[in-house]
C-alpha cells in the first residue's frame, strides 16, 4: 500500500500531565469560573477541580513563559519565547484567540499584566534592553514602547488606584514608571539607607502611592513615591519569588517553601509551611501563590501544584504532579493496563493512570533515567541509567530486583522480547547486550555491529531476531540471543516485527520531510491494527502518518503543544491513547486516538475540538500526490519579482557617489531642456500575472494597471488619465464598493498600496512599511473602511488596514506558496479568505494579528490549487475556483460541493445579485444562477463575435480570462494576451485594449512619414500601431521566432525585422508579407538600420559582435563590419549612407565605411561635425551627459534625437524615460525625468514630426505615448517630471546663514542622556594653576557636552563642618536659541506671556513682571517649539528635541503655566 495521503483518523489532546514552574512565576490563578489557569510547555491549561477536566488553549507555537489574568478573571494573556515572540489574549471559557500581539518583542515575553479596568495590557520583552510595551490589546495596538533596564525584569503592574502609572521590578533595581500621551518615563526606586540595594522578584500595589515588593534576601521593602520607606525583615527566610493581592490582603509565598498571608497593611495573618505537611519535601519551592477567598493555590518549582483551604491549612490538596527540572526522555507503557511510566533526569520514575488523569507511584532513583521498558507479563520495569547502568523495579511496590552496570556510556534504549525470556539493552557505547530474565538478568550475548549510539531497538514476534537503528542511522540485524548480526536478505524477508519503533526502514521511508538531519525525529510507533504510527521530532511537533509509510514526503497531521523537542511517543495497550513526551517542557502530554471521523460529525464540532483541529494541520509537504500543476500556473509561481536594484534605492546610491556629486556640482552643467513630454496614451494591460484587475467605475469609464500606471480608460472618447503615483509594476488592483476609489499594490522593496480617486486621479492614502519585495493581491472591505492586502514575501504576509488612517489592524503569515486572492467578508469585516497553491484559508481577526482555519475538505478530495474566490449571499457561502475548472462552494470551512465549470483552471469569478460568472484558461466567460446548479449562458471569446467598432484585432480565439467585471450592461474581460475587451449580453464583443504579451519588447520603429510605428517582441510577434487620436493596433503577425529590433525603409513601404534566431525579415509594410529574409548568424540580431535616402543598403548587427551590410536591391551580403570586442547595441548611419556609427555592450564608440564595412577611426570633434541621418547612439562626446551619476548600476538602453537636433530622450534600466538638452556634452547633464514604465525602457523613438515621443518598457510589456510640449506650453495638470538627480546647488546656492544651519550636525555631541565626561584633573592633582595662555591652548570641541574645566580653588577647609547639599532650584536662563531655529517664539494668554526656548529648557516668560517659569523634562538640546492655535487647546506647547537617533524627535506636550 503505497497510499501517500495522510491518515483520516485524527488525535485530540485529552490531558497534560505538568506545570511550568522552573523560571516562572506568578502565572496560577483562579477565573470567574472558579476553574484553575495556568501553562506547561506551549499550552494554556484550564483546569476544572470540580469536574476533573483540562480544556486547552493552543495558540502558541513555542514555550509559553509568562501569563496574565483579567480583572473580570475570564480573559487569560499569555506570551512566548521565540525568535518572533508574540502575546496571545484568550478566552478561558471557550478557549479561543480574543486577540494576538505581535511584531515588537524579541526573544521572549517575560511578564505581563493587565491594567484595572482591563483595557490595556503591559509586556516586558526579554530582549538586551528588557523592552517595555503597553498595549490597547484589544486593537492589537501598540500604545507606548520604552527600554525597560539593562538587566532581567522580574515582574511589573499596573499602580491599581492610580492611572497610568506602574511599577517594574528585577535584577537591582525597581522602577516607578508613568504614561504619559505615548511616553513612557521611568523613575528609579531610591533605595537610601533604609535598605540595602538588591534583586526585586515580585511586587504588589496598594493605596496612597504604597508598593510592597518581595526581596531576594527575604525581605519586603515597603515603598512610598520613589522612596523606600520601611522594611519587613526576615518575612521569608530566602527569597519572595510570588507576591499576589486580593480583597482581604496579600498572600506571599517563597523560595523557603512558606505561603504567607497578610493583611491589608501588610501585618502578618499566617504563614502556611508546605515543606512541613504530608506533602511536603526538604526543598520545596514556591514560585506562584494565588489567594481567592478561603482558598489558596500554590505552584511550585518542582512543577507541583496545591490547594490550600485556609482552615485546614496543615492539608494541602495536590492537584497536579509533573517532572522536574532537567530533561525527560523515557517512556513506557504497560501492556494489559492503562498505565505510563515516565522516568527523567531528576532521577524520578513515576507511573501515570491513564484513565484517572493521575499520578499513582513514584520512586527516586541514584542517577538519571534515559529510557524504560515493562516485562510482556507487566511485572518488571527496567529503567536505562545515564552513567550506563540499568535497574530492574517491581512494577507492583517499585521494589529493586537487580541493578547491573556493564557500560560506561548512557543506555538509551530498552527492550523485552515478546516471549519475556529476554532484555535488550542499547547503549551509548555502540553495543547491545542481551540479558536472560529468567536467569536473574545474567548477560547471555551482545551485538557489535554498530559504529555509532544505539537509538531504537525492535525483536521480532517469535523473539528470534532484533532489530537496531544507530545515530549514523544504520539499520542493523542479529539472530537472539547470541547476537550474530544478519546480512543475509533472503532469511530477513518473512520477519514479523512484534513492534516498530525504529526510524529507519522502508516501512517508515514516508516520515522523513526534506532536507532533514538523521537525528531530527527521535521516536516513532506504530498501531498494526489501525495502520497508523505517531512519530516524534526535535520541533516539538507529534505527527500522525498512515503506516507502512513507503514513498518519500507522505502527508501527515500534525500536532503543535510540545515547545521544544519531542523525545518519546507511545501508544497505549489498547490503542485508544497516545502518550508523548517533552524533553526540555518535561511534560507529559495524553492524546485521545479519533478513529476516521465521519464527515457530517465534523460539522458540529465542540468548540475545544476545532481548536486543537485547526492546529492539527494537514502535510508541510503537500505537493506530494497533487496532479501537475497547469502550465500557465506554473509559468506564473516561478515568475520572481525581486529586482537587484529598486528606486527606493536611488538615493542611498546617490550618497554613495558622493564625491561624483561634489565633483559634478563645482561645474557648470547644460540646463534642462525647457521642453517637456506628457504622458498621452498606453498599449497594454497586465494580464499574463495578474487576475480580478479591470473594472468599471462609477461613471461608466475602465480601471486597470499596466507597467507603473493606474489607467482610466473613456471608452467612449478612446482618451486615458494615469496615476503616475508608482514607481514600479503594479501587481494587483481593487475598487472600493462605491467604485470610485481604486487600490493598487506594487512591486518594491518596501512595498506600497496606493488609494486612488478615480475622477481626479490624486491619491488618498498611500500604505507602506509591512510588505517586502511586492503586493500581489488588495480587497476593499464592503463598508470601504478597510483593506486588506497580501505580500510576495516568502511568507506572503497578510496585512489588515485602516486604509485612510494609514494604519496597520493586524497582519500574518498567509502561507508558504503564492497566495493569488484576499476577499473580505462581506458581512462581518473581520473576516476574510485567502486562496492560492494548495491554499484555502478562512481569516478571523483578532486583535493585531489573525487567527487563521484550513478549509475542510473531508471525503471530497483533495486541496487543489485555487486562483480566485468570492463571498456568496450569505456570510458562511464561499466559491473559489480551481486549477483543475472545478468551483468548489463552502460553507464556513467546510466544502459541501464541486461543480465542473471549465476545461482548465478558473481564472476569475465575480458574484451578482442574482448568481455568478466565471472566466477560465478555455476563453469562455459563463453566467450561472445563485448555487452554481445551472450555467444560463455561456460567451466564447472569438474573432468572428468581434463588432466593427473594435480597436484592434484579436490574436487568438479564446484567449486565457484572467479578470472579469460586471457593469453597464456589459461584461468585462481581461485577457492573458493583454486585450480588454467588452462582452454584449446579446453576444458581440468590442475589442477596447491592447498589448504586446508576455515577453521583453525590444524593437520599436516610427514610420518615416505616417502616425505610425513597429514593434516586434519575445512574444513572437509583430505589430503596426496607429498613433492618431484611433489609437489601435493596426495589424499584427506571428513569428516563428521573438524579435527584438526593426526599422522602416525611408520611403515606408518596408519593414525590417530582426529575431532572436540571428535570421532577419523584410516583410511588405502594409500587408505584413514575406518580401525575403536571410540567416547568416546564430545570436541574437541586436539591431537593423536602412541606410538613408533611397534605402539602399540594410546594416544587420547582431549579438555575435558583427554588423553585415547588404544590398537591399540584390539582396546580397556585400560587406562585414569586425572588430567589435562585445555584442551591438546601436547603429547610426551618416547622412550620405557612406559611414556607420557603432555601440557595442563593452562601452565602444566605433565607425565602419560603408558598404565594405572597413573599420575607420575618427576623432571626437570630427563625429560632432559629421551630420548622421539619425541619432539613437548612447556613447560619445555629444552624449556623455546622459550618463547618470549611478552608472555603474544601470545602463542607458536607448537614446533618440529630435529632428531639430535640440532635445535627446533617453531610456534606462531603472524605467526613467528623460529629456536632455543635445548636445549633451559634461558629465550628468541635467534632465527631466518620467516614470511610467516599470523596469527597463528597452527603446525611445520620436514619430517623424516629433509630435510625440513612443517608448517601449521590456518586461512590462507595454508602449507609451508621450505628447511633447514646447517651451511655455505649461498644463495645469500635476507635472510627472522631476528635475534632475543633482539639486541645483550650483545654481545661485545659498545664503551663507543658510549654507552654515544646513551643515550644522547634531549627532557629534556627547549625549547627556550619558554620563557627562569630565575634562582637566581633579584640583588636588594637579601641579600649578595653569597660565592664561596655557588655557587658551586647550583645543574644546566645539558642541561638547562636557563641563569647563574647574579651576583650582585654594580655600581652608580645616575645622569646617561639611553642610549637606541642598537643592538646586532653576530661577533665571539667559538665552535664546536663535542660531539655528526659526518661529519658536510666541505670545500667550493674549499677549502676557511669552514662550521660547534655549538648551534644554522651555521657558514662559511673564512681561509684566519679567519673572520665569520653565519646563525641564526635556534631556538635550530643543530645536523647536509651536503652540497649538485651537481654542479648545489653549496653551498647550509641543517641543521637540535631538536625541541618539539623527531626525527622531521626541515630542512633548505641556501645558504652559503650570510648571
Amino acid at each position: 500500500m503505497a497510499d501517500r495521503s495522510a491518515p483520516s483518523c485524527h488525535l485530540r489532546l485529552e490531558w497534560v500531565y505538568g506545570y511550568r514552574g522552573h523560571q516562572c512565576r506568578n502565572n496560577l490563578y483562579y477565573t470567574a469560573a472558579k476553574e484553575i489557569v495556568y501553562f506547561v510547555a506551549g499550552v494554556g491549561v484550564v483546569y476544572s477541580p470540580r469536574e476533573h477536566r483540562q480544556k486547552f488553549y493552543l495558540g502558541h507555537q513555542d514555550d509559553i513563559i509568562s501569563l496574565a489574568l483579567h480583572p473580570e478573571r475570564v480573559l487569560v494573556a499569555t506570551g512566548q519565547v521565540g525568535k518572533e515572540p508574540y502575546i496571545c489574549v484568550w478566552d478561558s471559557y471557550t478557549v479561543q484567540t480574543v486577540s494576538v500581539l505581535k511584531d515588537v518583542h524579541t526573544h521572549g515575553i517575560a511578564c505581563l499584566a493587565f491594567d484595572l479596568d482591563g483595557q490595556r495590557l503591559v509586556s516586558v520583552g526579554l530582549d538586551s534592553k528588557n523592552t517595555v510595551c503597553v498595549w490597547d490589546w484589544r486593537k492589537g495596538k501598540l500604545l507606548s514602547m520604552a527600554p525597560g533596564h539593562t538587566d532581567r525584569i522580574f515582574d511589573i503592574s499596573w499602580d491599581l488606584y492610580q492611572p497610568n502609572k506602574l511599577v517594574s521590578c528585577g535584577v537591582k533595581h525597581i522602577k516607578f514608571w508613568s504614561l504619559c500621551g505615548n511616553s513612557l518615563t521611568p523613575k528609579r526606586g531610591v533605595f537610601g539607607k533604609t535598605g540595602d540595594l538588591q534583586t526585586i522578584l515580585c511586587l504588589a500595589c496598594a493605596r496612597d502611592e504604597v508598593t510592597y515588593s518581595g526581596a531576594l534576601n527575604g525581605d519586603i521593602y515597603v515603598w512610598k513615591g520613589i522612596n523606600l520607606v520601611r522594611t519587613i525583615q526576615g518575612a521569608h527566610a530566602a527569597g519572595i519569588f510570588s507576591m499576589n493581592a486580593c480583597e482581604e490582603g496579600f498572600a506571599t509565598g517563597g523560595r523557603d517553601g512558606c505561603v504567607r498571608l497578610w493583611d491589608l497593611n501588610f501585618k502578618p495573618i499566617t504563614v502556611i509551611d508546605l515543606r512541613e505537611t504530608d506533602q511536603g519535601y526538604k526543598g520545596l519551592s514556591v514560585r506562584s501563590v494565588c489567594w481567592r477567598g478561603d482558598h489558596i493555590l500554590v505552584g511550585t518549582q518542582d512543577s507541583e501544584i496545591f490547594e490550600i483551604v485556609v482552615h485546614e491549612r496543615n492539608k494541602p490538596f495536590l492537584i497536579m504532579q509533573g517532572h522536574c527540572e532537567g530533561e525527560l526522555w523515557a517512556l513506557a507503557v504497560h501492556p494489559t493496563k492503562p498505565l505510563a511510566m515516565t522516568g527523567s533526569d531528576d532521577r524520578s520514575v513515576r507511573i501515570w493512570s491513564l484513565i484517572d488523569h493521575a499520578l499513582i507511584a513514584r520512586c527516586n532513583m541514584e542517577e538519571p533515567i534515559r529510557c524504560a521498558a515493562v516485562s510482556t507479563d507487566g511485572i518488571h520495569l527496567a529503567l536505562g541509567m545515564k552513567d550506563g547502568s540499568f535497574t530492574v523495579l517491581r512494577v507492583r511496590d517499585m521494589t529493586e530486583v537487580v541493578h547491573i552496570k556493564d557500560r560506561k556510556e548512557a543506555i538509551h534504549e530498552l527492550k523485552y522480547s515478546p516471549d519475556g525470556n529476554f532484555l535488550a539493552v542499547g547503549s551509548n557505547d555502540s553495543s547491545v547486550d542481551i540479558y536472560g530474565v529468567v536467569q536473574r538478568y545474567k548477560k547471555v550475548g551482545e551485538c557489535i555491529g554498530s559504529l555509532s549510539f544505539i537509538t531504537h531497538m525492535d525483536w521480532s514476534s517469535d523473539s528470534k531476531y532484533l532489530q537496531t537503528n544507530d545515530g549514523n542511522g544504520k539499520r542493523l540485524f542479529y539472530r537472539m540471543p547470541s547476537g550474530k548480526e544478519v546480512t543475509n536478505k533472503e532469511e530477513l524477508k518473512g520477519i514479523q516485527w512484534a513492534s516498530w519503533t525504529c526510524v529507519s526502514g522502508l516501512e517508515v521511508n514516508g516520515i522523513w520531510p526534506k532536507y532533514s538531519d538523521i537525528n531530527d525525529i527521535n521516536s516513532v510507533d506504530a498501531n498494526f491494527i489501525g495502520q497508523v504510527m505517531v512519530t516524534a521530532d526535535d520541533y516539538g511537533i507529534v505527527k500522525l502518518f498512515r503506516y507502512p509509510c513507503l514513498r518519500k514526503g507522505a502527508k501527515f497531521k500534525k500536532y503543535l503543544g510540545h515547545s521544544a523537542h519531542v523525545t518519546n511517543v507511545r501508544w497505549s495497550h489498547d490503542h485508544q491513547w497516545v502518550v508523548s513526551i517533552g524533553g526540555a517542557d518535561h511534560s507529559v502530554f495524553q492524546w485521545k486516538f479519533v478513529p476516521d471521523r465521519k464527515l457530517k460529525d465534523s460539522l458540529h464540532i465542540a468548540p475545544q475540538e476545532s481548536l486543537v483541529d485547526s492546529n492539527s494541520d494537514e502535510s508541510d509537504s503537500d505537493q506530494s500526490d497533487v496532479p501537475e500543476l497547469d502550465s500557465e500556473i506554473e509559468q506564473e509561481t516561478q515568475i520572481t519579482y525581486r529586482r537587484q536594484v529598486y528606486k527606493e534605492d536611488l538615493p542611498q546610491l546617490k550618497e554613495q557617489c558622493k564625491e561624483k556629486r561634489k565633483s559634478a556640482a563645482s561645474k557648470r552643467r547644460e540646463r534642462a531642456p525647457g521642453n517637456s513630454i506628457r504622458l498621452h496614451f498606453v498599449h497594454g494591460y497586465r494580464g499574463y500575472d495578474c487576475r480580478s484587475n479591470l473594472f468599471y467605475t462609477q461613471t461608466g469609464e475602465i480601471v486597470y494597471h499596466v507597467a507603473a500606471v493606474g489607467v482610466v480608460y473613456n471608452r467612449q472618447q478612446n482618451t486615458q488619465r494615469f496615476y503616475l503615483g508608482h514607481d514600479d509594476d503594479i501587481l494587483c488592483l481593487a475598487i472600493h464598493p462605491l467604485k470610485d476609489y481604486v487600490a493598487t499594490g506594487q512591486v518594491g522593496r518596501d512595498s506600497s498600496v496606493h488609494i486612488w480617486d478615480t475622477e481626479t486621479i490624486k491619491p488618498l492614502s498611500v500604505l507602506k512599511g509591512y510588505h517586502q519585495y511586492g503586493v500581489c493581491a488588495v480587497d476593499f472591505s464592503a463598508d470601504g473602511k478597510r483593506l486588506a492586502s497580501v505580500g510576495i514575501d516568502d511568507n506572503h504576509t497578510v496585512v489588515l488596514w485602516d486604509w485612510k488612517k494609514g494604519e496597520k489592524l493586524s497582519a500574518v503569515r498567509g502561507s508558504k506558496d503564492k497566495i493569488f486572492v484576499v476577499k473580505i467578508n462581506p458581512y462581518m469585516p473581520d473576516k476574510l479568505i485567502t486562496v492560492g497553491i494548495k491554499h484555502m484559508k478562512f481569516w478571523r481577526r483578532a486583535g493585531g494579528g489573525l487567527i487563521g482555519r484550513k478549509g475542510c475538505i473531508g471525503a471530497l478530495g483533495r486541496t487543489d490549487t485555487m486562483m480566485c474566490a468570492v463571498y456568496g449571499w450569505t456570510e458562511e457561502m464561499t466559491f473559489s475556483g480551481t486549477s483543475t475548472g472545478d468551483v468548489c462552494i463552502w460553507r464556513d470551512v467546510f466544502l459541501i460541493k464541486t461543480v465542473k465549470a471549465h476545461d482548465g483552471p478558473v481564472f476569475s469569478m465575480h458574484a451578482l445579485e442574482k448568481g455568478f460568472v466565471t472566466g477560465g484558461k478555455d476563453g469562455v466567460v459563463a453566467l450561472w444562477d445563485d448555487t452554481f446548479e445551472r450555467c444560463l449562458k455561456t460567451y466564447a471569446i472569438k474573432r468572428a463575435a468581434l463588432a466593427p467598432g473594435s480597436k484592434g484585432l484579436l490574436l487568438e480565439d479564446n484567449p486565457s480570462i484572467r479578470a472579469i467585471s460586471l457593469g453597464h450592461g456589459h461584461i468585462l474581460v481581461g485577457t492573458k494576451n493583454g486585450e480588454i475587451l467588452e462582452v454584449d449580453k446579446s453576444g458581440p464583443i468590442t475589442l477596447l485594449v491592447q498589448g504586446h504579451m508576455e515577453g521583453e519588447v525590444w524593437g520599436l520603429a516610427a514610420h518615416p512619414h505616417l502616425p505610425i510605428c513597429a514593434t516586434v517582441s519575445d512574444d513572437k510577434t509583430l505589430r503596426i500601431w496607429d498613433l492618431s487620436p484611433s489609437h489601435c493596433m493596426l495589424a499584427v503577425r506571428k513569428l516563428k521566432k521573438g524579435g527584438r529590433c526593426c526599422c522602416f525603409s525611408p520611403d515606408g513601404k518596408a519593414l525590417a525585422v530582426g529575431l532572436n534566431d540571428g535570421s532577419f525579415l523584410i516583410v511588405n509594410a502594409d500587408t505584413l508579407e514575406d518580401l525575403v529574409s536571410f540567416q547568416h548568424r546564430k545570436d541574437v540580431i541586436s539591431e537593423i538600420r536602412f541606410s538613408p535616402g533611397a534605402g539602399k543598403y540594410l546594416a544587420v548587427a547582431s549579438c555575435d559582435n558583427f554588423v553585415d551590410i547588404y544590398n537591399v536591391m540584390s539582396s546580397k551580403r556585400v560587406g562585414i563590419c569586425k572588430g567589435a570586442s562585445s555584442y551591438i547595441t546601436h547603429m547610426d548611419w551618416d547622412v550620405r549612407g557612406k559611414l556607420l556609427q557603432v555601440n557595442t555592450g563593452a562601452k565602444e564608440q566605433l565607425f565602419f565605411e560603408a558598404p565594405r564595412g572597413k573599420k575607420q577611426t575618427i576623432p571626437s570633434l570630427e563625429v560632432e561635425k559629421i551630420g548622421w541621418a539619425s541619432w539613437t547612439s548612447v556613447l560619445g562626446s555629444c552624449c556623455e551627459g546622459i550618463w547618470p551619476i549611478i552608472g555603474e548600476v544601470t545602463d542607458v538602453t536607448a537614446s533618440c534625437l529630435t529632428s531639430d537636433s535640440k532635445v535627446l530622450a533617453t531610456g534606462d534600466d531603472f524605467g526613467f524615460v528623460k529629456l536632455f538638452r543635445y548636445p549633451a556634452k559634461g558629465k550628468f547633464g541635467k534632465f527631466k525625468r518620467y516614470v511610467a514604465h516599470s523596469t527597463h525602457v528597452t527603446n525611445v523613438r520620436w514619430t517623424y514630426d516629433d509630435s510625440l515621443l513612443v517608448t517601449v518598457g521590456g518586461a512590462d510589456t507595454s508602449l507609451m505615448l508621450w505628447t511633447y510640449e514646447m517651451e511655455g506650453h505649461r498644463d495645469s495638470r500635476q507635472c510627472d517630471s522631476e528635475e534632475s538627480d543633482l539639486d541645483s546647488e550650483e545654481d545661485g546656492g545659498y545664503d551663507s546663514d543658510v549654507t552654515r544651519e544646513n551643515e550644522i550636525n547634531y549627532t557629534i555631541k556627547a549625549l547627556s542622556t550619558n554620563i557627562r565626561p569630565m575634562f582637566g584633573i581633579k584640583p588636588h592633582l594637579q601641579q600649578k594653576e595653569p597660565t592664561l595662555d596655557e588655557r587658551q591652548g586647550v583645543v574644546r570641541p566645539p558642541v561638547s557636552r562636557a563641563l569647563p574645566q574647574p579651576e583650582k580653588l585654594q580655600t581652608n577647609n580645616v575645622g569646617k563642618k561639611k553642610r549637606p547639599i541642598e537643592d538646586l532650584i532653576l530661577e533665571l536662563v539667559f538665552g535664546y536659541r536663535g542660531k539655528d531655529c526659526r518661529n519658536n517664539v510666541h505670545y500667550l494668554n493674549d499677549g502676557a506671556d511669552v514662550i521660547y526656548h534655549t538648551a534644554s529648557i522651555g521657558i514662559l516668560y511673564n512681561v509684566a513682571t519679567g519673572s520665569q517659569s520653565f519646563y525641564q523634562e526635556h534631556n538635550d538640546d530643543i530645536l523647536c517649539l509651536t503652540v497649538n492655535q485651537h481654542p479648545k487647546f489653549t496653551n498647550i506647547v509641543a517641543t521637540g528635541q535631538e536625541t541618539q537617533q539623527i531626525c527622531q524627535l521626541q515630542l512633548l506636550l505641556f501645558m504652559c503655566g503650570m510648571q
